[in-house]
């Protein structure tokens, strides 16, 4: 068994091929559960032969201690009245703040259009591209030749997602997710471009500055950008204090953390060299 599964004719083949395959020759060496079993034993159960099953690693871990520092962008659909026909909303998200940064609606997926949404949110924020992370999918209009031009012209890093595994960018995942799940998300399809974007303005600006997100402790996002979560965050701990010192005796553990979030990490890893983007440069 071991000399049929390392020959020339069946090195790159399972049991469950080797066996059908021998069994049409009239040969019967064993059962195919007799196979893995040996195969095992001898520790031949890796992929054997010269091809070898593509292997895709984690993405590298940043972690944000600041607002503009680390930023997630994608594309996701938005219906049009057109029957198969698309509009595509591009959004750029700081993930240590959760603020939306810079936001478009096209008519078509493109790394050119993209391009142009990052410098602009650059200029706009004021930030040194070169120190900056961008994080993304592995789709066309993120890898494509304009997009990484600019990124290297600028100075930025850019970081992507391995293929098919959407929770490597699970910050603007998750935005999304908050933007299609909305009660005031049209239940019909946007009937104009201008329309669309019109729609995608209002809800920005609502994230924006009224959103109590639950990951940076149900401060907005704007306030958290600002720097002015540790004012509020201080006083609602000063309340919670107060009130427990009133009444001590519908208190049974210490009050509710009001801590700010001092860092937010973008694909997190348990054992490998964390990346601090504290001031743009990588340790």
């Amino acid at each position: 068994m071991v000399e049929l599964a390392n020959s020339k004719r069946f090195g790159d083949l399972s049991p469950t091929q080797i066996v059908p395959i021998l069994a049409e020759e009239g040969t019967y060496v064993a059962s195919e559960a007799t196979f893995y079993r040996i195969l095992a034993q001898e520790k031949l159960l890796a992929h054997r032969g010269q091809s070898q099953p593509r292997r895709h690693q984690r993405p590298r871990q940043y972690v944000a201690s600041g607002p503009n520092r680390v930023w997630s962008w994608d594309i996701t659909y938005l219906r049009s009245a057109v029957r198969g026909k698309f509009y595509f909303l591009y959004l750029v998200v700081d993930i240590w703040s959760r603020k939306i940064v810079g936001w478009d609606v096209h008519e078509q997926e493109s790394a050119e259009l993209a391009s142009q949404l990052v410098l602009s949110a650059c200029m706009l924020h004021g930030v040194d591209p070169r120190r900056l992370v961008i994080h993304s999918d592995n789709g066309a209009p993120m890898k494509g030749a304009t997009i990484l031009a600019t990124f290297q012209w600028l100075g930025i890093v850019p970081s992507f997602s391995r293929p098919r595994v959407s929770q490597d960018n699970a910050y603007a995942e998750a935005l999304f997710k908050t933007m299609k799940y909305r009660p005031q998300y049209p239940s019909k399809a946007f009937a104009t471009l201008d329309v669309a974007r019109e729609w995608v303005g209002k809800f920005v600006s609502w994230y924006k500055f009224e959103h109590r997100h639950s990951a940076i402790r149900y401060v907005t996002p704007a306030q958290r950008h600002a720097g002015q979560d540790i004012l509020v965050l201080a006083q609602r701990k000063r309340l919670y204090e107060r009130a427990r010192r009133a009444r001590p005796d519908r208190w049974t553990n210490t009050t509710r953390n009001w801590e700010p979030i001092e860092t937010v990490v973008l694909n997190p890893e348990r054992l490998e060299i964390t990346t601090v983007v504290s001031s743009g440069e990588c340790a």
